[in-house]
């Protein structure tokens, strides 16, 4: 079992209206059911985003023993930092992530989601997850939004021209690695697909301060939708 949290839109629910799943970082892991929402949580509860953006916003949350994407590396001892990241992309996703589909499909299924606007977003260990989940089912999001994430990049064959992707990451992250937000944005504008990267320079592993500050961020989310 995954625990989540459903945000409802406000106001009328027997409409249709979009899913935002947002995927907490790696502190947020356990099985309280409250932690995945001490980031996001009250940027989402916000009264203009509830009117403006009226959105189903789930919020699961992944055990201690277990990540939303598979991923290797190791401590250098020197700086404390992990170093040697491999992403691993397997034929089937961590317990967690396979969980968490299902998660999402019972949703789509209950009648209250509109199948076209479905849309992903996470930070650090769930922006690892958020590139995962896209990778995997490109034909279900409509865009994902990844916060100091990281992945394979050689996965954006993937889902290159069918998931929008707005990719956000500090220039002066140590926790992980920049070069991976760059590398995924490259090969996705070289591909012609509908992508966005925000840097950051002089800000470290929390770009998701900055993220949540872009006056844009839900307007873009918002107007992506699968045809």
């Amino acid at each position: 079992m995954l625990p989540y949290r459903l945000l409802q839109p406000a106001g009328d629910t027997s409409a249709a209206y979009p899913l935002l799943v947002f995927l907490h970082g790696a502190n947020e892991r356990g099985d309280d059911n409250t932690a995945q929402l001490a980031i996001g949580g009250r940027f989402f509860l916000r009264d203009s985003i509830r009117k403006n953006y009226p959105a189903y916003v789930l919020f699961p949350q992944c055990p201690a023993d277990d990540v939303w994407a598979y991923f290797e590396n190791q401590i250098d001892l020197s700086t404390g930092y992990a170093k040697d990241w491999v992403f691993p992309f397997h034929k089937e996703p961590t317990a967690t992530g396979k969980l968490l589909k299902e998660l999402i499909d019972h949703w789509v299924a209950s009648g209250k989601i509109d199948p076209k606007r479905i849309y992903i977003a996470g930070l650090s260990q769930g922006g690892m997850g958020v590139l995962d989940m896209i990778a995997r089912y490109p034909e279900m999001f409509a865009a994902g939004i990844a916060i100091c994430g990281a992945g394979d990049p050689f996965t954006t064959k993937l889902f290159a021209g069918k998931t929008a992707l707005w990719l956000f990451h500090g220039e002066e992250d140590k926790v992980v690695p920049y070069d991976f937000s760059q590398q995924y944005y490259r090969r996705l504008k070289r591909a012609g697909s509908v992508v966005r990267f925000s840097s950051y320079p002089n800000v470290a592993h929390n770009s998701w301060v900055n993220a949540f500050a872009e006056p844009d961020l839900l307007h873009w989310l918002f107007a992506q939708a699968k045809k």
